[in-house]
């Protein structure tokens, strides 16, 4: 219980394969535990965009806890504060959202870090964190367990890029296709060629940073292909989106065709 090695940041750094993820939306431990016992490599539990609150989350986490699946949270923003929350709440990597400049990196970093190394507040005693101070050495082993991903999704970012990627203390660098899409003219088509062409560029630029690319794919010939161009970290499917397919395939093999 005491050992505070991020394995998912040492799987990162040290295997050749991409670590396969799955996203968490539906805001719930018993889903969340059931994607657990699935084998993916790591969870993403998805506050931006699925209705989680810090509670919520928590929940989550204490369900994922007794399996192998690595919890990675999303926060809805940026925001130092609740980075905060969420770091004693026992939050090791973080994946956020919509970063733009090296910045803004910087700063995402700067808060998961303690002092000197950082600004995060000092209050693990307290936390599920530090197992409610129960490991002595908490304080001075949690800046290096932390890991950092960044969310590049935007024209902004695409300009950016290559600073961001070479900020110090991000681990990673995940390339959104939604919100890029968006960001490009072609909003709901992040199989649009101009969309893939950029995709593509970035995971040629993240890859010369030294830092490992990341996506969300949920077709499967597509996520091959990005595992492909060198993807390390990527998530295949959603557990809404599966469960909203499974049940409507389910229903239409015994509902009479519309006359």
């Amino acid at each position: 219980m005491n050992n505070m090695t991020n394995l998912f940041k040492s799987a990162l750094l040290e295997r050749d394969n991409a670590l396969i993820g799955c996203w968490l939306a539906l805001a719930n431990p018993y889903t969340a535990e059931l994607c657990a016992t699935a084998g993916f490599d790591w969870l993403l539990i998805d506050n931006e965009h699925g209705p989680n609150d810090l509670r919520s989350t928590l929940a989550q986490l204490q369900a994922i806890a007794p399996y192998a699946s690595h919890p990675i949270v999303r926060p809805p923003v940026g925001d130092v504060h609740l980075i905060k929350q969420l770091l004693d709440a026992g939050v090791q990597t973080l994946l956020i959202p919509m970063v733009e400049t090296a910045e803004q990196a910087a700063l995402m970093v700067a808060a998961t870090r303690y002092p000197t190394a950082g600004i995060r507040g000092v209050g693990s005693s307290l936390g599920r964190a530090s197992r409610f101070n129960s490991i002595p050495s908490y304080l001075r082993q949690a800046n290096a367990s932390m890991c950092v991903l960044v969310q590049v999704e935007s024209a902004t970012a695409m300009k950016n890029l290559d600073a961001i990627a070479a900020v110090e203390g991000v681990d990673g660098v995940f390339v959104g296709p939604a919100d890029l899409a968006a960001s490009l003219g072609h909003l709901g088509d992040p199989n649009h060629p101009d969309v893939r062409s950029a995709i593509a560029g970035a995971i040629r630029r993240i890859k010369l940073a030294g830092k490992p690319p990341g996506i969300l794919a949920l077709e499967e010939a597509v996520a091959k292909d990005y595992i492909e161009m060198g993807c390390r970290f990527v998530a295949v499917g959603a557990d809404s989106l599966l469960l909203s397919a499974a049940v409507r395939n389910l229903a239409q093999k015994f509902k009479a065709p519309p006359t």
